[in-house]
């Protein structure tokens, strides 16, 4: 948008927006009032239509529009229109009225609270606010919802004010901290108050907002009655659902600010207290089945729970480690609705992670009691009802709940003992034969599920006697009981290993689960960890079976990933065969997938197969590639690899596949994928495909550049790149690669278009460096691919930025790297021609990366790229880095201090005084917040 547009033009879209019943003038309307949001025009036309107030459409897209522009685009603004804009919006916010739509008022608000935040120049805004408009009652709601927007607003990652700011910020509100707990004290014993929900629900709140950035000094709140105020309503058996859910974050916002006890202990005393006045309270809630006000209560106490947990775990039962905290979080899962229970989960999961590290066993001890009621409270909410019909679905909301119950049992239960908890699961099912329902046992076996592949190996009383009641199970019993013994026999596959004499039996029982419908996916799931777990002990006397049940799995009633498991148990025990015997093998198990996959290729019509079915060819590919992944035979020197003739057979079936599917995507990355792990099955055995294969690649890389051929490409150099007669080749294919992906990664925003391409490209780089550096720094297009490293540095994408940082790695560990090989010294004066050419633009790059566009996890690999270019020449990192922090901006659009000469001095010195990349990792990221 290159002149401003009139106001009258603005509205008349709004209007099109707003009212106009064509879709096509809708949408029309939405993009250019989306232009003009993003244009620096935009704030003088939301300050017209905010003054001109003309409906409700034009002041919401006006409020939206500054709240907006503040957030994101602050920076358009010269320093010296600050004051006007806060003028401006402070006159528009001072017309509000009890009348006016609340979206509008909530984004003045954060409009004026992220002004406030960023405008340097502003000092105590919080208390200008209250002084300018606390004394109007007509003013308190927006006054409330500003006041309770500014502290949440200051960890925004849209703002980056960054750590100074927020440090000053923080100070400031700390100071304005007793004029509001004034003023929301005043709030709640005005007696207009009491009567306003709207106006209880604002301030509790605002005070749980200035809790949650640890504004409000305890000295002042646990010395005033307005921290009662929130206690006082959870106590209120007819308090409004909304008032409630607001003290419920109020409180669970105050323990968050008691996390450092030493400084907060007053309050966390209080806070304790306080909650020891609600049990009652919740107990009230269960019997009046309104779940909404249980989960409030659960809330509190597992947040008490998790802010005392330290105390809790190492000094149970002193002060704030009063044990009568997890009898409260316990009284929760008690609660008979899962979706209370499941609100404590993060509380057991961080105390068992706890009790492991401390590894004392009078703690566990302490504790297993717990536990233990733990396990029998989440058995029970695994129940399905009783007139559940069918098979257990691990979809949907209860579904998901028992795969977390799952985990959680699996985190816990080395407190009570995983032996333990299963025989006291089967003991209950045997004391409850006759008056079990279905549901408890189901139940029961799915717990036992859970903990059965960490019982004793060396268990030979309870693990027989399971067994034979599944395998004697009558085909009467409830199906879901059926179908969760089948999933335990399955994961009971280790200790079978270890007791072999049942094997015989379970492989008979799965076999005839296959053929019952509902069964067949669980049972095809179960012989797959068997044959895994037991592969050693199958051999020549089971493969014949399983071979027979994998010719005949499209006619079972099993799922495609459920066959795909059949095949990698199948392709585990044939690797333990004889060579002949495993030619023979994966000749019949190949040819089953080929055969289908041929049918497909003869019919050459491409475009209309069906996801899933039997005319996709994904379906055949990924069974392919399963079974050429778990094949992995024991081969000796000179030996030739058994599986090389039957690759080598199916090869033109692949290399046609890929012909004909070559514009559709999804199937080259399976075909690419089934080829990868062929070539890994047979290593250098498959280097007679090497040439027609690369051909291939680079044919159709050029009229589609789909990156798993670069993928591919990289799985050829980690085979290929030491033998001396394939690096040329290998090389060409590298350069054949580079010109179409240059040229789609050069287009605008190209990295940010294609991170798949990225990443492939740079593995592609790493497996050359690795495996044959000498010539590949000495090709033709290094230059090229390290100025595209240099640029992706900042690339936000997790993977693709991994491994460019992964390749800037070992570029520098490869000039020390192998000292003894002949290359080395060709190698080591390359490399450093590489970073004294390009070191500089790398470095700033990489902090420009660390400081505006990469999130704090993936901080971790690009110190790895800085300690190793330190350990290569560290006169010249410090010279970089010196030059790099020069660079950037020591002042934000706001006029606040992004660092100080102090701050930058002492990141320079951190990093490069470094002795490993843990260090300069926290430095980095210590840095990084005072930009965010």
């Amino acid at each position: 948008m290159e002149t401003a547009p009139t106001l009258d033009t603005v509205l008349q879209a709004l209007n099109a927006l707003y009212h106009n019943p064509d879709v096509v003038g809708k949408e029309k309307a939405s993009v250019w009032l989306g232009e003009l949001q993003r244009s620096v025009f935009a704030w003088q036309i939301a300050d017209q239509l905010l003054q001109l107030s003309q409906d409700v459409e034009s002041c919401y897209f006006a409020a939206q529009t500054m709240r907006t522009k503040i957030q994101l685009a602050f920076h358009e603004l010269p320093p010296n229109s600050h004051q006007s804009l806060r003028d401006s919006l402070l006159t528009h916010i001072g017309k509000v009225t009890p009348e006016t739509q609340a979206v509008i008022v909530t984004q003045l608000c954060l409009a004026l609270a992220d002004l406030a935040l960023q405008m340097a120049s502003w000092k105590c805004a919080a208390k200008d606010l209250i002084e300018k408009f606390g004394n109007n009652v007509q003013h308190l709601h927006f006054l409330l919802e500003v006041l309770t927007v500014m502290p949440e607003e200051i960890n925004s990652r849209s703002l980056r004010l960054g750590a100074n700011r927020r440090k000053e910020l923080t100070e400031e509100l700390a100071s304005a901290a007793p004029l509001v707990l004034q003023l929301l004290t005043a709030c709640t014993e005005n007696g207009a108050c009491t009567v306003d929900e709207r106006l209880q629900i604002k301030v509790f709140r605002c005070l749980g907002s200035w809790f949650s950035i640890s504004a409000i000094p305890q000295d002042q709140i646990v010395n005033s009655k307005l921290l009662m105020v929130p206690f006082m309503a959870l106590m209120n058996k007819d308090c409004p659902n909304m008032l409630h859910e607001a003290a419920c974050d109020c409180i669970c916002s105050a323990f968050y600010s008691t996390e450092n006890q030493e400084k907060n202990s007053l309050l966390a005393q209080s806070l304790f207290q306080g909650v020891m006045n609600l049990p009652d309270a919740y107990h009230m809630s269960v019997a009046d089945e309104d779940l909404d006000k249980s989960i409030n209560y659960c809330r509190i106490f597992t947040e008490m729970g998790e802010s005392f947990l330290e105390t809790i775990a190492y000094q149970p039962n002193q002060g704030l480690g009063d044990l009568r905290t997890v009898e409260l979080i316990l009284t929760c899962v008690g609660h008979h609705q899962y979706e209370v229970a499941e609100i404590t989960f993060n509380f057991w999961y961080r105390l068992s992670e706890i009790l492991y590290q401390v590894d004392k066993t009078d703690l566990n001890e302490c504790f297993k009691p717990y536990i233990q009621r733990l396990i029998v409270a989440l058995c029970r909410h695994c129940q399905f009802d009783p007139d559940h019909d069918g098979i257990p679905k691990e979809s949907g909301d209860f579904g998901d709940f028992r795969t977390r119950v799952s985990e959680l049992i699996k985190d816990v239960v080395f407190l009570v003992g995983s032996s333990s908890c299963f025989a006291q699961m089967f003991e209950n099912l045997k004391s409850q034969a006759t008056a079990a329902t279905w549901d408890q046992s189901e139940a029961a076996l799915f717990v036992m599920c859970a903990v059965a592949k960490n019982i004793l190996l060396e268990e030979k009383d309870i693990v027989p006697q399971v067994l034979q009641a599944i395998l004697s199970m009558p085909e009467t019993a409830h199906i879901a009981v059926r179908y969760t013994s089948t999933q335990l026999v399955g994961e009971l596959a280790e200790w079978m290993d270890q007791n072999p004499e049942c094997i015989d039996l379970v492989l008979q029982f799965l076999l005839s689960c296959l053929k019952q419908p509902q069964l067949a996916t669980v049972a095809a799931t179960a012989i797959q960890n068997v044959c895994t777990a037991c592969r050693d002990r199958m051999g020549t006397a089971h493969f014949p079976s399983i071979l027979q049940t994998v010719q005949a799995v499209d006619e079972l009633h099993v799922s495609n990933n459920a066959a795909i498991g059949l095949l990698k148990g199948a392709a585990m025990i044939l690797a333990r065969l004889s060579h002949d015997e495993i030619t023979e093998g994966l000749k019949k198990l190949c040819f089953i997938q080929t055969s289908c996959l041929s049918k497909l290729l003869e019919t050459n019509i491409v475009a209309k197969y069906t996801v899933g079915t039997g005319s996709d060819p994904t379906l055949w590919l990924d069974r392919l590639a399963a079974i050429f992944r778990h094949t992995n035979p024991t081969v000796m020197n000179g030996e030739v690899h058994p599986c090389k003739p039957v690759i080598e057979e199916i090869w033109p079936v692949l290399s046609k596949t890929c012909d004909l599917y070559q514009d559709d995507v999804r199937v080259i990355e399976r075909c690419c994928r089934c080829i990868r792990f062929a070539v890994r099955c047979v290593g250098k055995g498959s280097a007679s495909l090497l040439t027609p294969l690369v051909t291939q690649m680079v044919q159709l890389y050029e009229k589609h550049t789909h990156s798993c051929f670069l993928y591919l490409g990289s799985i050829l150099v980690d085979e290929y790149g030491t033998e001396t007669g394939c690096v040329q080749g290998l090389l060409d294919m590298l350069q054949a690669f580079c010109r179409p992906t240059f040229y789609i990664l050069e287009e605008r925003r190209g990295l940010q278009y294609h991170p798949d391409t990225v990443d492939d490209l740079f593995r592609l780089c790493t497996r050359f460096v690795q495996r044959s550096p000498v010539p590949f720094l000495q090709c033709t297009v290094i230059k090229a691919i390290i100025c595209c490293a240099i640029a992706a540095c900042g690339l936000d994408h997790r993977d693709a930025n991994a491994s460019v940082m992964k390749f800037l790695t070992e570029l520098a560990k490869a000039s020390r790297n192998h000292e003894d090989k002949e290359d080395f010294q060709v190698r080591k004066k390359l490399i450093l021609e590489i970073f004294a050419e390009h070191g500089a633009a790398l470095m700033q790059s990489i902090i420009n990366a660390c400081v505006f566009c990469l999130p704090s996890y993936m901080i971790v690999d690009v110190a790895d790229v800085v300690m190793e270019l330190m350990v290569v020449d560290r006169p010249a990192v410090c010279k970089w880095l010196e030059a790099a922090l020069k660079a950037l901006p020591t002042e934000s659009s706001g006029g606040s201090v992004t660092a100080t000469h102090k701050q930058l001095t002492d990141f320079h010195k951190a990093v490069t005084i470094a002795e490993e990349a843990k260090q300069v990792s926290v430095a980095i990221r210590d840095f990084a917040r005072l930009y965010r």
